[in-house]
């Protein structure tokens, strides 16, 4: 199971962004053409519209790829190693000399999970020879020092493997990559580093299944297209929500700047059927529940 998840980690190829993200030739000529960072962030919105993202850059604008030339998903980033963009890039690993993203994050962790158990194995196995030598009950031949220098190696490696097994344990409870651990994804309502958590249950399904059964075997059973993920639900008062989205669309229309009208939550995906959906609000829900206080209700059902 240790060289099976290895190998997957390792020759699996890091799963890129689908052709709609990619510029068309027209908007890519045209792309080019201008020299103005409002009028390329204009097209690039014009060709976002339909696409399913909910993240943008830090200054509020389209997340763009000049290597790739195309819209980066959410949670998707270039690696300047492979030199590709990376859906939901976690970071890339020298040990296994690829990227770490969604098509072998799976396997990245059954790779952490059975290094960790063959180096306990192989400690556990040696502890009795060290205790032996320490009390100077091995027999005085070369093969001491074998047995000193395996069992040093063996809690070494099983200390350290420890140490990042258990922090990406934590990342997957929190559904993070180590990237959106250290700058935020951000939103139309700002930066939220808790933006795409579901509850430890439901990120946990999203890294490894419905099927449990294939929990520990290296096969893909991770949910989603890599492109689109779910969000979490925040519903507020439809009065609050009407306020809020004409403040919002004043301030974009005085940066000049525009953003897909569609709630966080749209992002459709078999990890939240059952749950609480948005649910468009006319004018008239809005004056029967005039005077109902703001309120949010965040979805961590598992």
């Amino acid at each position: 199971m240790f060289v099976w998840s290895y190998g997957k980690t390792i020759f699996t190829s890091p799963a890129t962004p689908s052709n709609e993200f990619c510029l068309s030739k027209a908007d890519k000529e045209q792309y080019e053409k201008e020299e103005r960072p409002e009028s390329q962030q204009e097209i690039l919105r014009r060709a976002a519209k339909d696409l399913p993202i909910y993240t943008t850059t830090a200054s509020r604008a389209i997340r763009y790829c000049d290597r790739c030339q195309l819209i980066k998903p959410d949670r998707c980033h270039h690696c300047s190693a492979c030199d590709v963009c990376v859906l939901k890039m976690d970071h890339h690993c020298p040990w296994v000399n690829n990227c770490v993203g969604f098509s072998n994050y799976k396997f990245f962790l059954l790779f952490l999970m059975y290094s960790l158990l063959y180096c306990l194995f192989v400690a556990a196995t040696v502890l009795q020879y060290f205790i032996k030598f320490w009390t100077n009950e091995l027999p005085d031949t070369h093969a001491k020092f074998h047995v000193l220098f395996l069992f040093f190696v063996a809690a070494m490696f099983f200390i350290s493997i420890l140490s990042l097994f258990s922090y990406h344990c934590w990342l997957v409870g929190k559904n993070r990559s180590t990237i959106e651990t250290f700058r935020a994804p951000t939103f139309r309502n700002g930066p939220d580093k808790n933006g795409f958590s579901l509850g430890c249950s439901k990120n946990l399904r999203e890294v490894f299944g419905d099927e449990k059964k294939y929990w520990l075997l290296p096969i893909f059973t991770s949910l989603g297209d890599g492109c689109n993920f779910p969000t979490r639900l925040v519903i507020m008062d439809p009065e609050q929500l009407t306020v809020s989205s004409q403040n919002e669309s004043a301030k974009s229309s005085g940066s000049n700047q525009s953003f897909p009208t569609r709630p966080l939550s749209e992002s459709q995906n078999r990890l939240l059927a059952g749950d609480c959906q948005w649910v468009e609000s006319g004018p008239e829900e809005a004056n029967v529940k005039s005077g109902a206080k703001k309120h949010i209700i965040v979805s961590l059902e598992s």
